[in-house]
């Protein structure tokens, strides 16, 4: 193994994130360009959108199951070749139908990178700081979003300032590559290949040298290694539904709340509340540097505060303002001080996502998976959480045209409160535990023995 620094390892392994935001973040200027210069109706632009997100289903249902075959690392080399490829090609497209082939390409690698980078720092981190360093992932994503604010504003004034906009992030995509070389592979990936003593040397370095530390942890992982690599049936197993529900119930609420239209669409709302265009990207920025903030709070809170009361208080906070917004957007067509307040609605709801909703899912879906279908569970959520970003995010200039921006937004603040519900009755809480006794709490409560699958 090379000698790096456990924050070396942690920039780099949530780079991935960085290129997720500014890519799916991006849109939302340029669009606004591609739009008027392309002649896309509302569904045009809804797939121009979504095509990404297409793009993602497929990167998460594909290379994320590969990871556990393979490694997350080649994975995480692989992802930022397609995201370099992408961020070109969207850059030069001559038409709609070539930005779009282009954007799923750019998606594929968006969905793998959501897919391996919450198991891979997961896989990597000591249990009293796995929430801390896994939710490093959630604020690269909201500095990558504040990134392709700032570009889409500073290119704004030129014609084919869009293809800027798309084209800029092939940059930390060729960062992230010469970073995954020297990266460590998953110290639980090696053990299952039977690399021991690399596994070692790997813990070594992400513990600090705590010799004692090490040798728990490696103990732990070479118990559970010992499992068979499952499938499909596994995934399905009476021992693993409760994680299921977990990942597949946070990965749907994460999206049906209305996040994504915010971020993908802000923008389109301040103009359509009265703003200019110059106007909407500038404040678009403000909220982008207030997500930064949230979201760098909420990964210095992940360890001491526990995830279900995170995702219960952010529901809570997301509905409020949700109605409150859908209030002030009924009335800013007369009122400047009412599109005052949407915007401020606007920009509250979306902190308490980026301080709750938005790390905790990633976080909690890289821990609650047993190891031997940790990539499989992880990417099937994954899968899930992006498929319902497309629906909701190819439906929605559809919706708005047809409901309105007043009462869009009520249907997104009920939809918070049945989460509410869901985090309550479902969810199980996974901080200060280890990986291995969250699969061990797992296994006894579908009365398995501890080596119910070993080997033999």
């Amino acid at each position: 193994m090379r000698k790096v620094s456990t924050g070396f390892v942690y920039f780099f392994g949530a780079l991935g994130g960085l290129l997720f935001g500014y890519d799916t973040g991006v849109i939302s200027g340029a669009i606004l360009f591609i739009q008027k210069q392309m002649h896309l109706g509302s569904w045009q632009q809804g797939w121009v959108v979504s095509a990404v997100l297409l793009g993602a289903v497929l990167g998460a249902a594909i290379i994320g199951p590969s990871s556990d075959r393979f490694g997350r690392r080649k994975l995480l080399l692989l992802s930022a070749i397609i995201f370099f490829v992408g961020a070109l090609g969207s850059a030069f497209s001559p038409e709609f139908w070539t930005l779009i082939v282009s954007r799923i390409i750019l998606g594929m690698a968006v969905g793998a990178a959501s897919a391996l980078i919450p198991t891979y720092l997961a896989e990597l981190s000591p249990a009293d700081k796995r929430g801390t360093m896994s939710s490093l992932f959630q604020l690269m994503v909201m500095t990558g979003i504040l990134f392709a604010y700032i570009t889409n504003y500073s290119f704004a004034g030129m014609y084919t300032g869009w293809r800027w906009m798309l084209g800029f992030a092939a940059i930390p995509a060729a960062l992230l590559f010469l970073g995954g070389l020297v990266l460590p592979e998953s110290p639980r990936f090696l053990v299952k290949m039977g690399h021991i003593d690399t596994a070692r040397e790997v813990l070594d370095t992400m513990n600090k040298h705590d010799t004692k530390a090490v040798d728990r942890e490696l103990t732990q992982i070479q118990e559970q290694a010992k499992i068979v690599s499952g499938g499909w049936t596994e995934l399905f197993s009476k021992m693993v539904r409760p994680s299921l529900i977990i990942g597949l119930g946070l990965a749907i609420f994460q999206q049906v709340m209305g996040c994504n239209t915010v971020l993908y669409y802000a923008p389109t709302i301040f103009t359509d509340v009265g703003f200019g265009v110059n106007a909407a990207l500038l404040a678009h920025i403000g909220i982008g540097i207030f997500n930064v903030i949230v979201t760098a709070v909420a990964v210095m809170i992940m360890d001491k505060v526990d995830r279900k009361k995170m995702l219960i208080y952010g529901a809570i906070g997301m509905a409020v303002s949700l109605f409150v917004m859908s209030f002030g957007m009924k009335f800013s067509g007369g009122s400047h001080a009412a599109a005052i307040i949407s915007v401020i609605a606007l920009t509250i709801y979306i902190a308490f996502f980026s301080a709750t909703w938005g790390p905790v899912m990633w976080v909690m879906i890289g821990e609650v998976f047993p190891l031997n279908i940790r990539g499989l569970g992880n990417s099937f959520s994954s899968v899930i959480n992006w498929g319902a970003n497309m629906v909701v995010s190819l439906t929605f200039p559809s919706l708005l045209d047809f409901f309105g921006t007043g009462s869009l937004f009520i249907g997104y603040g009920v939809l918070c409160l049945f989460a509410i519900w869901f985090v309550h009755a479902k969810v199980f809480e996974t901080r200060n535990r280890s990986l291995e006794e969250i699969e061990a709490t797992l296994r006894a409560k579908a009365g398995e023995p501890e080596t119910a699958h070993a080997t033999k």
